[in-house]
């Protein structure tokens, strides 16, 4: 066994002993950790869900033209080329719809037939539906506003609608929910390290004798450091894993509830748990943090006792 491994397993082990000499002191301050860890844990888990939600529904935009009741349907028609020379998009679909189409689907969909058939001449104008491709994101929703200015410009137009609005404010709520995230996560890091630097500081003071009289007999400043670096970074690590599975336990209720939401617009959306590399990298975070404060903490500490 090398010395390095076995300097690193002592560590560990005199990390181990110390939480098993105080237990409960030890839980209570993962639970303090895990609450503040909770937060940006939970947002992360809802915006990862969000994300490929957000990003399927604007693949591929669609832009509803309706044409002006009084034209004609070979000036109707005429338009079909014109709107495929200003999209210029060979992945773009272009499919014209009939007012007598259009008066069918509806009667078809809304169940009012009879109503609609009392209104004698059909109200519905012709109109073209165009669904374009080539968005991979929700950022490039903003290129259809020049085009739809365009259209907007051809003869015979009426009226031109485009789902892109709603897409840009989802997009841009993202990216506040994201900011928050972020600052709500720094703030709690600090939080997470404020926790860790007091714990092993207690720790510090508690030990003085014992460091005092490991420092009498030669213990490098490594070997005197390195169990309390253990203890911090364990401390983060346990923090970590109560606050994911709290996360974790909170879906099934959140879950149930969003189904019954989701029923009503026909989707099966349901929130899923992170990944095993995405946990994985959030206990890493967690253990990083706990390892900082404790690092702090040693370093401002023990250089009283030298």
């Amino acid at each position: 066994m090398s010395p390095w491994f076995r300097q690193h397993r002592f560590a560990l082990g005199a990390a181990l002993s110390t939480v098993r000499k105080a237990p409960g002191s030890f839980l209570f301050n993962v639970l303090v950790v895990a609450v503040a860890l909770a937060l940006p844990f939970a947002g992360i888990t809802l915006l990862d869900n969000v994300r490929p939600m957000s990003e399927q529904l604007s693949v591929d935009p669609e832009v509803s033209l309706f044409v002006q009741p009084e034209a004609t349907r070979e000036e109707a028609q005429a338009l079909g080329p014109q709107l495929r020379q200003i999209l210029d998009d060979s992945k773009a679909s272009i499919v014209f719809i009939p007012r007598e189409k259009a008066l069918d689907d509806l009667k078809a969909r809304s169940g009012l037939s009879a109503a609609l058939d009392t209104l004698g001449d059909n109200p519905l104008p012709d109109s073209y539906v165009m669904k374009l491709g080539g968005s991979a994101s929700t950022a490039d929703a903003a290129r259809i506003d020049a085009v739809v200015e365009q259209m907007h410009q051809l003869p015979h137009v009426d009226t031109v609608q485009v789902d892109s609005a709603w897409v840009k404010r989802l997009a841009a709520l993202l990216g506040v929910l994201r900011l928050v995230l972020l600052l709500l996560a720094v703030t709690l890091g600090v939080v997470v390290i404020a926790v860790v630097f007091n714990t092993i500081r207690l720790q510090v003071l508690t030990q003085r004798e014992e460091i005092a009289v490991s420092k009498l007999l030669g213990a490098t400043d490594n070997f005197i450091h390195r169990p309390f670096y253990y203890t911090g970074a364990l401390l983060g690590l346990c923090a970590g894993a109560v606050a994911l599975g709290g996360v974790a336990l909170a879906l099934q209720p959140l879950n149930a509830a969003i189904a019954e939401f989701a029923r009503l617009y026909a989707s099966e959306f349901q929130l899923a748990p992170l990944s095993a590399l995405e946990t994985a990298g959030l206990l890493a975070i967690s253990a990083g943090l706990g390892l900082i404060g404790a690092m702090l903490s040693v370093q401002r500490h023990l250089a009283r006792l030298n």
